[in-house]
C-alpha cells in the first residue's frame, strides 16, 4: 500500500509542476481534468478521496492505541514500534496525498477562473475597441451632419430674407391695390355724377325743345 500511496504523490506532484509552468502538456491536463470533473467522475474522485481519509483516520486510531498500551505496559514493544512507524508513515503520505489531490484540485480550478477572465477581458477589449470605432465614426458623422446643419441655417436665413422681401412687396401692393380702388371708387362716383349731370341736361334740352315747339305752333295757326 506504501509503494502505491508514493505512485500517487508522484503523479500528483508531477500533476503540480505541469499546471504551474505554462508548457504544451499544460493544456492537456486541463482537458483531462476537465473531463474527470465530468458526469461521475466528481463522484467517484469524492468516493476515493473519502475511502482514503477513513484509512487515514483508522491509521491515527491505531497509532492512539499502540501509544496507549506503551503507556500502560511501561515497556515499548518492538512489534508496536514497527506498527507505529507504519502507521504513521502510512497517515502521513494518506495526509499528503489528500493534501496535493486538494491542491490539484484548486489550480485547476483558478487556472479555468484565469482562463474565462482572459477571455471576458478580450471580449471587454474587443467592445471597447468596437465602441472608439463607433465613436470616431459618429463623431465623423456628426461633423459632416453639423456641416449639413449650418448650410441649413445659412438657407433658411437667406429664404427667411427674401420671405421679408416677398411680405414687404405684397404689402405695398396691398396698398397700392387699396389705393386703386379708393381711387376707382371716386371715378365711379364722379361718373355717377357726371351720369346725373347729363339726365338732367338732356331733361332740360327735352323741355326746352317742346317749349319752342309749343311756340312755334301758336304762331303758326
Amino acid at each position: 500500500m506504501i509503494h502505491l500511496l508514493f505512485t500517487v504523490i508522484g503523479c500528483e506532484m508531477i500533476l503540480i509542476v505541469l499546471l504551474l509552468f505554462k508548457t504544451p502538456l499544460r493544456k492537456l491536463v486541463i482537458m483531462g481534468l476537465d473531463r474527470v470533473k465530468r458526469g461521475r467522475g466528481p463522484v467517484m474522485v469524492k468516493t476515493v478521496a473519502g475511502t482514503v481519509f477513513l484509512v487515514l483516520v483508522s491509521s491515527v486510531y491505531s497509532i492512539m492505541n499502540i501509544q496507549e498500551r506503551s503507556v500502560e505496559g511501561g515497556i515499548v514493544n518492538p512489534t508496536d514500534q514497527v506498527l507505529m512507524a507504519k502507521h504513521l508513515l502510512e497517515a502521513s503520505i494518506m495526509g499528503f496525498s489528500l493534501f496535493l489531490a486538494w491542491m490539484t484540485d484548486r489550480l485547476h480550478h483558478y487556472i479555468r477562473e484565469l482562463r474565462l477572465l482572459r477571455k471576458s477581458m478580450e471580449a471587454v477589449k474587443k467592445q471597447s475597441r468596437g465602441f472608439d470605432d463607433a465613436k470616431n465614426g459618429a463623431s465623423e458623422e456628426a461633423k459632416a451632419m453639423e456641416e449639413e446643419l449650418t448650410s441649413l441655417k445659412a438657407k433658411v436665413k437667406k429664404l427667411e430674407s427674401e420671405c421679408e422681401t416677398k411680405k414687404k412687396d405684397v404689402k405695398a401692393a396691398e396698398a397700392n391695390a387699396e389705393a386703386l380702388r379708393k381711387q376707382s371708387e371716386g371715378f365711379l362716383l364722379e361718373y355717377d355724377r357726371l351720369l346725373e349731370d347729363n339726365q338732367n341736361l338732356r331733361e332740360q334740352l327735352q323741355s326746352l325743345d317742346r317749349g319752342l315747339s309749343y311756340s312755334d305752333s301758336k304762331k303758326n295757326p
